[in-house]
């Protein structure tokens, strides 16, 4: 195995249908914990420049709704609703994320044994380095959620944590943004 630090001019974060009436699904981890650990990615993502793509499933009355710890960091951005439970089956989707250029996903979301597993699969198969932050996802059963991560890991899709992705993004901790990164990778260490 090799090993290559995160790239913030290489990265996308995907965040996969992080919306009201979806992320109250997740039993693997609470609503609070998980609302915190998107919180997290978000600000991470804005402090290096990495873009976001954010991907819905449809909501029963209107537009979904994003959870705000996503849109208070990234303001307004497209929402590419999907009728599939992968990311790249979609064509908007898809081409949200391919014309973005860049190669390394960091995917989160609910439901990790669907959307998250379906669009992690498919990315890795199209040859993204796709990383799934784990703390910013949420599963519907610890079982099931286990069984996608398997499944996942051994497709080649490799797991983190917000504490690991900000280290990585800190590296030299000269540099302005890695404050940023260290304030969040304490504030996610000592929650």
């Amino acid at each position: 195995m090799s090993y290559t630090p995160i790239d913030p001019a290489h990265s996308l974060v995907v965040f996969a249908d992080l919306q009201d009436g979806i992320v109250q699904l997740s039993r693997t981890v609470d609503e609070a914990r998980l609302r915190k650990g998107v919180s997290a990615l978000a600000r991470l993502a804005r402090a290096y420049g990495i873009p976001a793509v954010i991907t819905t499933a449809p909501g029963s009355a209107g537009a979904p709704q994003v959870v705000s710890e996503v849109t208070s960091v990234f303001g307004t951005l497209p929402l590419n609703t999907r009728l599939t439970t992968d990311g790249f089956l979609d064509p908007g989707t898809r081409a949200a994320i391919e014309s973005a250029g860049r190669r390394t996903l960091l995917i989160a979301g609910v439901a990790t044994e669907i959307v998250v597993q379906h669009t992690s699969l498919s990315a890795c198969s199209q040859g993204f380095d796709v990383q799934l932050v784990i703390d910013a996802c949420g599963g519907l059963s610890p079982r099931t959620e286990e069984a996608a991560l398997s499944r996942m890991t051994i497709a080649g899709v490799a797991t983190t944590s917000l504490v690991s992705l900000a280290g990585q993004l800190a590296g030299d901790l000269g540099r302005p943004a890695s404050g940023a990164a260290l304030g969040i990778l304490y504030e996610m260490a000592t929650a």
